[in-house]
């Protein structure tokens, strides 16, 4: 009975993610279309050249453009990069953040309002996944935090899967601090190219220690949000199939 248990649980789980992912599958497909022509990196480095020469101007600019590739799909990456050439890495992790945090922010709300509906009225009769659901939600913060310090999780996705859990607004903004690590350890290494030109070509700064610390900081944020999720999902489904009003299929 546990691993039938565990194989439901594991379903559930893999059936919301594909929702998830088919929720935001257009938005994604639009922005990937190589018969257009459409070079989202090409663009973004050039929005970094238009901002270098902005001045004051610029700081504004690259947290409206960080906005719009949040909710539009676009690398964030190369613009995390490219702010420790333009702004240097106090600054440039500062508007990085802001940036990242509003847009994320934004994305979740399209999640929440635009398809919580939809994903809701699928499982409206799974007292299984609700159970779950209402449970990931009740430890947002945690979960949305350690989800945040692991790069294993794409970024963009996420903002709109967390809309559509019970997961609060608040936890989830909250939990953007995860985000601070990554971060200035990026927005470091984009400092490091001294040109944007580089970053255009694809050539990122190589920095084996910061490296090192990326990756085993996003190992262990990795594990605990696996671990985390799975232990609240197995208690939540096991207070669920003990409920005598569980009618979940």
């Amino acid at each position: 009975m546990p691993f039938i248990r565990r194989r439901t649980m594991y379903a559930t789980l893999s059936w919301a993610i594909a929702a998830f992912a088919l929720t935001a599958a257009p938005a994604l497909a639009q922005t990937r279309d190589v018969s257009s022509g459409f070079n989202p990196q090409q663009l973004l480095t050039n929005a970094l050249q238009w901002i270098d020469g902005l001045g004051p101007l610029g700081a504004i600019a690259f947290i409206g453009i960080y906005i719009v590739a949040a909710v539009a799909f676009l690398p964030g990456s190369i613009l995390t990069l490219g702010a420790g050439v333009v702004f240097g890495v106090i600054a440039g992790a500062v508007y990085v953040f802001i940036g990242a945090t509003l847009g994320a922010a934004l994305a979740f709300l399209v999640g929440r309002y635009l398809a919580r509906g939809w994903v809701s009225s699928k499982i409206a009769n799974n007292a299984k996944f609700h159970a779950i659901d209402q449970a990931v939600g009740h430890e947002g913060f945690k979960i949305v935090l350690l989800t945040r310090l692991s790069p294993i999780f794409p970024f963009n996705l996420l903002n709109y899967a967390f809309g559509v859990t019970g997961v609060s607004f608040k936890d989830y903004v909250l939990g953007s601090v995860g985000m601070i690590p990554g971060t200035i350890m990026y927005v470091y290494l984009g400092s490091l190219a001294g040109n944007l030109a580089t970053l255009g070509a694809g050539d990122a700064p190589a920095n084996p220690t910061i490296q090192w610390i990326i990756r085993i900081v996003g190992l262990v944020a990795t594990i605990a949000v696996t671990v985390y999720v799975t232990r609240i999902a197995r208690k939540a489904l096991d207070q669920a199939l003990a409920s005598p009003g569980d009618v979940g299929g």
